[in-house]
Protein backbone atom coordinates (compact mmCIF):
# COMPACT_ATOMS: atom_id res chain seq x y z
CA UNK A 1 0.00 0.00 0.00
CA UNK A 2 1.93 3.97 -0.96
CA UNK A 3 0.23 6.53 1.14
CA UNK A 4 -1.18 9.09 -1.06
CA UNK A 5 -3.13 11.55 0.92
CA UNK A 6 -3.59 12.83 4.73
CA UNK A 7 -6.27 14.96 5.86
CA UNK A 8 -7.03 16.08 9.66
CA UNK A 9 -10.61 16.51 10.24
CA UNK A 10 -10.82 18.05 14.02
CA UNK A 11 -7.93 19.52 16.62
CA UNK A 12 -8.73 19.70 20.24
CA UNK A 13 -6.62 20.47 23.00
CA UNK A 14 -8.19 21.33 26.44
CA UNK A 15 -6.53 22.54 29.73
CA UNK A 16 -8.94 21.16 32.38
CA UNK A 17 -7.07 21.48 35.60
CA UNK A 18 -3.10 22.92 36.85
CA UNK A 19 -0.21 20.31 37.21
CA UNK A 20 -0.04 19.26 40.70
CA UNK A 21 1.95 16.33 42.26
CA UNK A 22 2.39 13.47 39.38
CA UNK A 23 1.20 13.51 35.95
CA UNK A 24 0.72 10.57 34.17
CA UNK A 25 1.07 10.79 29.93
CA UNK A 26 -1.27 8.52 27.88
CA UNK A 27 -0.74 8.46 24.33
CA UNK A 28 -3.27 6.49 21.89
CA UNK A 29 -3.98 5.85 18.33
CA UNK A 30 -7.12 4.01 17.42
CA UNK A 31 -8.54 3.10 13.80
CA UNK A 32 -12.28 3.99 13.46
CA UNK A 33 -13.02 3.21 10.30
CA UNK A 34 -11.51 1.83 6.86
CA UNK A 35 -13.65 2.34 3.51
CA UNK A 36 -12.79 1.90 -0.29
CA UNK A 37 -12.51 5.13 -1.62
CA UNK A 38 -13.21 6.17 -4.93
CA UNK A 39 -10.37 8.05 -6.68
CA UNK A 40 -9.66 9.73 -10.05
CA UNK A 41 -5.99 9.41 -9.19
CA UNK A 42 -5.46 6.03 -10.43
CA UNK A 43 -7.43 3.01 -11.45
CA UNK A 44 -6.17 0.53 -8.79
CA UNK A 45 -8.66 0.71 -5.77
CA UNK A 46 -7.76 3.28 -2.58
CA UNK A 47 -8.56 2.57 0.31
CA UNK A 48 -9.73 5.78 3.93
CA UNK A 49 -8.14 4.93 7.12
CA UNK A 50 -10.38 7.31 9.12
CA UNK A 51 -8.15 7.83 12.66
CA UNK A 52 -8.18 9.31 16.57
CA UNK A 53 -4.76 10.17 18.03
CA UNK A 54 -5.14 11.13 21.62
CA UNK A 55 -2.90 12.13 24.28
CA UNK A 56 -4.54 12.23 28.06
CA UNK A 57 -2.49 13.96 30.92
CA UNK A 58 -4.07 12.35 34.01
CA UNK A 59 -5.37 12.91 36.51
CA UNK A 60 -7.54 14.84 34.78
CA UNK A 61 -6.00 17.80 34.19
CA UNK A 62 -5.90 17.89 30.01
CA UNK A 63 -6.65 16.08 26.57
CA UNK A 64 -5.08 16.39 22.98
CA UNK A 65 -7.05 14.79 20.44
CA UNK A 66 -6.70 14.10 16.74
CA UNK A 67 -8.70 13.29 14.00
CA UNK A 68 -8.60 12.58 10.18
CA UNK A 69 -8.08 10.40 7.61
CA UNK A 70 -5.55 8.91 5.57
CA UNK A 71 -5.82 7.54 2.23
CA UNK A 72 -3.63 4.97 0.47
CA UNK A 73 -3.60 3.14 -2.88
CA UNK A 74 -4.57 -0.85 -2.60
CA UNK A 75 -0.88 -1.89 -4.99
CA UNK A 76 -1.12 -4.80 -3.56
CA UNK A 77 -5.34 -5.80 -4.13
CA UNK A 78 -5.31 -6.38 -0.65
CA UNK A 79 -7.84 -4.13 0.09
CA UNK A 80 -11.44 -6.34 -0.29
CA UNK A 81 -9.12 -8.80 2.81
CA UNK A 82 -8.68 -5.57 4.83
CA UNK A 83 -12.38 -4.56 4.47
CA UNK A 84 -13.57 -8.19 5.77
CA UNK A 85 -11.38 -8.68 8.53
CA UNK A 86 -12.59 -4.68 9.63
CA UNK A 87 -15.84 -6.05 9.15
CA UNK A 88 -15.13 -8.68 12.27
CA UNK A 89 -13.55 -5.59 14.01
CA UNK A 90 -9.52 -6.95 13.12
CA UNK A 91 -7.16 -5.02 11.57
CA UNK A 92 -3.64 -7.16 11.95
CA UNK A 93 -2.25 -6.29 7.95
CA UNK A 94 1.01 -6.14 7.13
CA UNK A 95 0.41 -2.59 6.22
CA UNK A 96 -0.35 -1.78 9.66
CA UNK A 97 2.96 -0.78 11.05
CA UNK A 98 3.72 1.68 8.14
CA UNK A 99 0.51 3.36 8.36
CA UNK A 100 0.62 3.74 12.31
CA UNK A 101 4.04 4.98 12.38
CA UNK A 102 2.84 7.59 9.10
CA UNK A 103 -0.02 8.66 11.56
CA UNK A 104 1.98 9.31 14.64
CA UNK A 105 4.71 11.14 12.93
CA UNK A 106 1.99 13.44 11.23
CA UNK A 107 -0.15 14.14 14.63
CA UNK A 108 3.22 14.08 17.00
CA UNK A 109 4.35 17.07 15.06
CA UNK A 110 1.03 18.86 15.92
CA UNK A 111 0.42 17.85 19.31
CA UNK A 112 3.61 19.14 20.07
CA UNK A 113 3.00 22.44 18.52
CA UNK A 114 -0.65 22.45 20.38
CA UNK A 115 0.87 20.87 23.93
CA UNK A 116 3.30 24.02 23.59
CA UNK A 117 0.37 27.07 23.26
CA UNK A 118 -1.64 25.67 26.22
CA UNK A 119 1.82 25.05 28.25
CA UNK A 120 1.66 21.55 28.52
CA UNK A 121 4.79 19.75 28.81
CA UNK A 122 5.87 17.70 26.04
CA UNK A 123 4.76 13.94 25.79
CA UNK A 124 7.68 12.89 24.51
CA UNK A 125 10.84 13.45 26.23
CA UNK A 126 13.37 15.80 23.67
CA UNK A 127 17.17 14.66 24.13
CA UNK A 128 19.20 16.93 26.56
CA UNK A 129 22.78 17.43 26.66
CA UNK A 130 24.88 17.05 29.28
CA UNK A 131 28.44 18.34 30.71
CA UNK A 132 31.01 15.80 29.83
CA UNK A 133 34.06 15.53 32.18
CA UNK A 134 36.63 17.65 31.74
CA UNK A 135 39.03 14.62 30.87
CA UNK A 136 36.89 14.00 27.87
CA UNK A 137 36.86 17.85 27.07
CA UNK A 138 40.09 18.40 26.63
CA UNK A 139 40.29 14.95 24.62
CA UNK A 140 37.61 15.62 22.37
CA UNK A 141 38.73 19.23 22.08
CA UNK A 142 42.14 17.53 20.34
CA UNK A 143 40.59 15.00 18.42
CA UNK A 144 37.90 16.76 16.70
CA UNK A 145 39.04 20.26 16.32
CA UNK A 146 42.58 20.08 14.48
CA UNK A 147 44.80 23.31 14.63
CA UNK A 148 44.00 24.22 11.26
CA UNK A 149 40.55 24.09 11.11
CA UNK A 150 38.54 27.06 10.64
CA UNK A 151 34.62 26.40 10.67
Amino acid sequence: MRIIGFAIKKVSAERKNPIKDKLEIKSGLNIDDISQEELNLSAKPSLKFDFTFSIDYQPDIAKVEIQGAVIAIDDQNEGEEIIKDWKKKKFSHSSKLGLFNFIMDKCNLKSLHLEEEIGLPFHIPFPKLTPASKQENIKDSKENNPANYAG
